[in-house]
């Protein structure tokens, strides 16, 4: 087996399980190769052949071909950043700074509607909406998990789901005290039951978890090796209160209490400074950017050039679809590139390749999960999807990379494939009924819309 592909003998046929061929193969490998007339060959859940289609058809024997002639095949996208459930106060209180949105608006919503039932229907729409729009793997936080993890069973997605840890009351949790020991609880529950689902603690934010609750919920997830979240940094008056608090600002904050390390990730690291850039990336943190949450927001545009300057490794989210409004990482690739060159006054910042790279590949290394995920290469996760160049806003074509980033849109998925199974052919969901979904989630708003 080289770099790209596996050589069959003049004896026999390598036996796969699916061979995709299309136009394109963007791999995202390390020397970030772009095939014309590519394929890539898949047996179990991992990816065994990367080519040339020629060649790939003279050495593979399939037991089933998908045909992507039209089309560009990349690997899945990585959603780094989300509150997946929160599909159910979408469009609820727009327009409003972050303090306000949160303390008049969804925490309340949260505590009267928020239910397992309701975070598993809520969150297979976001599931739904995810894979239609080429997210094979997300990053979540929020509470009542297990109804999150049922939804990503069901849905065959990758997810790493996070239970949410605040110091006050919360939906499931009445008696803050007893937290920790919830979240302990659902990581118990999950852990090493799908090769799809890894557990997580989630804790809000420096200013919603006291610095005993951050050290108690990344003791635990030091104890199971899992990773730790926390929103960091996000906006000024985060910044002004922990400062005012403890003396320190949020990221230095976290480095005193030992939370800083490769298994934890920060989320938006919008108000940090060249100093605690360094920190970030030597301390080996993962970094989500969401740039379309923080715009609507108002919380300011992260540092991301430099971050990538300085070897953070950085990820892509879409944060809630209370924030964004959608969960469509195609759309936050074109704000990012874009947001940082108008900002900076600098056309060639944050390239097309860069973001593509940091969907893809760049929240795979902040998850820890680089060898596994984010790239097309052989003995990887076979998590890939296939987009349909064949629109009038894809021709012509010229770069793939410019296009993917600039041009195309989620509804361009054809086809998404994860952990070696086609969950989506022909934009057509395969394990879920999005209809019923739907439905489910419009039963959900019209209680929260009556109370409103």
């Amino acid at each position: 087996m080289d770099g790209s592909t596996v050589k069959a003998s003049e004896h026999h046929k390598i036996r796969a399980d699916l061979l995709i061929s299309g136009d394109f193969v963007l791999t995202f490998n390390e020397g970030k190769e772009v095939l014309e007339k590519g394929a890539v060959a898949v047996t179990g859940d991992r990816i065994v052949a990367v080519g040339e289609t020629s060649r790939l058809a003279e050495e593979i024997e399939a037991k089933e071909e998908l045909d992507a002639c039209g089309c560009l095949l990349m690997p899945g996208l990585i959603n780094l950043h989300t509150h997946a459930a929160m599909t159910c106060f979408r469009g609820l209180a727009d327009d409003l700074p972050l303090q306000e949105w949160l303390h008049e608006h969804i925490f309340p919503a949260e505590a009267t509607y928020v239910s397992e039932d309701n975070v598993y229907w809520a969150t297979l729409l976001a599931v739904v909406e995810m894979i239609k729009s080429g997210t094979t793997t997300f990053c979540d936080g929020y509470f009542y998990e297990d109804g999150a993890a049922r939804a990503v069973a069901a849905s065959g997605i990758r997810a790493v789901l996070g239970q949410g840890v605040v110091d006050f009351p919360a939906p499931g949790i009445p008696d803050p005290r007893i937290n920790l020991k919830a979240a302990e609880a659902f990581v118990f529950r999950w852990q090493g039951k799908s090769p799809r689902l890894m557990p997580s603690i989630f804790c809000h934010s420096p200013y919603t978890c006291s610095p005993e609750t951050l050290i108690g919920a990344k003791d635990i997830c030091r104890e199971h090796e899992i990773l730790f979240q926390i929103h960091l940094a996000e906006t000024r008056t985060e910044l002004e209160e922990t400062q005012q608090r403890y003396g320190h600002r949020p990221v230095h904050h976290l480095a005193n209490l030992g939370l800083l390390d490769a298994q934890t990730i920060c989320h938006h690291a919008v108000m940090v400074n060249d100093e605690e850039i360094e920190l970030l990336a030597h301390s080996g943190v993962g970094v989500s950017h969401n740039p379309e949450s923080n715009m609507k927001l108002a919380s300011g545009v992260a540092p991301l050039p430099k971050m990538l300057a300085a070897g953070v490794k950085v990820g892509l989210g879409t944060d809630g679809c209370a924030s964004n409004n959608n969960l469509d990482i195609f759309q936050e690739m074109d704000t990012a590139a874009k947001l940082h060159k108008v900002h900076q006054g600098d056309p060639a910042l944050s390239s097309a390749l860069q973001v593509a790279a940091m969907a893809t590949n760049g929240g795979a290394a902040a998850l820890g999960m680089s060898p596994r995920l984010g790239s097309l290469e052989p003995g990887k996760k076979a998590d890939l999807i296939v987009i349909d160049l064949n629109q009038p806003h894809l021709t012509p074509m010229y770069e793939p990379c410019s296009h993917l980033v600039y041009a195309a849109r989620g509804a361009d998925v054809r086809d998404v494939i994860i952990d070696g199974s086609i969950v989506m052919r022909e934009r057509q969901l395969l394990d879920v009924d999005e209809q019923e979904v739907m439905a489910k989630v419009r039963e959900i708003a019209e209680g929260i819309r009556t109370k409103q």
